[in-house]
């Protein structure tokens, strides 16, 4: 046997083409849910403060940018309402024409063909802004949550919604929702749960989108202590054994070896979110001029991609898409 030389594994680096042969992991435009935030109290979309480039959409100027989406080649949108009515049972999430619902009907009619993702939770609908029914003491009811959950996920099957994706981590909430909706001929509607969803501090900027802060206390009781894998590999699994047909790792750039685990032990397939925080982040840097917006940005969905997961939820979308189809 001859000797190495030093450039042996350099040869197919050499040039863009070489590169592209022989890339691992590819990211795609289909890989991509762009999510999306609808006011009932807004006339015209109005920029988030802390997310720029995201809003808070209106119904009217919500067929605009469902256009602009469906036209970069994106394939699904996750749908965050915010009611102007809020109380302490959150009925506006459940509610048959509740703003969450308006927004399902406008996109189908503007795109049918475009996935529609509606977010399954109470936090943008209660009056106190956690994801549950809460007793006296201040903890949350769970058994009361999944009576309200479930009857949110079928009201937003009723308006038309592709996928329902239960966030409020609440337990049973996938057997739950699974059973109401095969009780009201959803049987086809599936379910994509927010499995490993941790106490993250990366949700800032979405509790100002979304107008969903607690009032009092925090979510630690309920969401995953960040810590935890093998937590999350239990709650992923009871979310398959109850009928989850996707699961989800949120956040997704501090938990990429949970990503990465998950990919190994399930083969069900697996979503990412690249939350709020993480975008804020950079959109703040390259704001800045400290950081290449457009390279960081994909070698960090690159990253989540390479690490399993099977698609991203990033407020980042519409920006990749356009950067992917310059490269094509």
């Amino acid at each position: 046997m001859g000797s190495f030389p030093e450039n042996r594994m350099r040869r197919l680096r050499a040039t863009p083409t070489l590169r592209r042969l022989v890339q691992e992991t590819r990211l795609s435009v289909s890989d991509l849910i762009y999510p999306m935030f609808v006011a009932e109290d807004v006339d015209e979309r109005r920029e988030i403060e802390p997310m720029p480039g995201i809003f808070q959409h209106s119904l009217d100027s919500l067929k605009s940018e469902v256009e602009a989406v469906a036209g970069l080649g994106i394939p699904a949108v996750l749908v965050f309402g915010i009611p102007s009515h809020k109380d302490e049972v959150g009925s506006q999430g459940y509610a048959p024409n509740g703003i969450t619902q308006q927004a399902i009907r406008a996109i189908k009619r503007v795109q049918p063909e475009l996935a529609v993702v509606g977010d399954v939770c109470m936090c943008e609908y209660t009056s106190h802004g956690h994801c549950g029914i809460l007793l006296d003491d201040g903890t949350v009811d769970n058994d009361q949550t999944l009576e309200l959950l479930a009857e949110t996920a079928v009201s937003q099957a009723d308006a038309g919604v592709d996928i329902v994706a239960p966030s409020a981590m609440m337990d049973g909430q996938v057997g739950a929702i699974r059973d109401a909706l095969d009780d009201n001929d959803h049987e086809n509607v599936p379910i994509m749960a927010y499995s490993a969803k941790y106490a993250s501090s990366f949700y800032g900027p979405f509790r100002t989108a979304a107008e969903s802060a607690p009032q009092m206390g925090d979510r630690k009781g309920y969401q995953m202590d960040p810590p935890n894998v093998n937590e999350a590999m239990r709650e992923i699994e009871q979310d398959i054994l109850e009928g989850a047909d996707v699961v989800m790792v949120k956040p997704a750039l501090a938990y990429l070896d949970v990503i990465a685990k998950a990919k190994q032990r399930f083969d069900t397939p697996l979503a990412a979110y690249n939350v709020s925080g993480e975008y804020s982040m950079v959109k703040a840097a390259a704001g800045n001029g400290w950081i290449d917006e457009r390279r960081i940005v994909m070698e960090i969905l690159t990253g989540i991609k390479r690490a399993g997961a099977d698609m991203i939820m990033s407020y980042h979308a519409k920006d990749v898409a356009g950067w992917l189809a310059e490269e094509r």
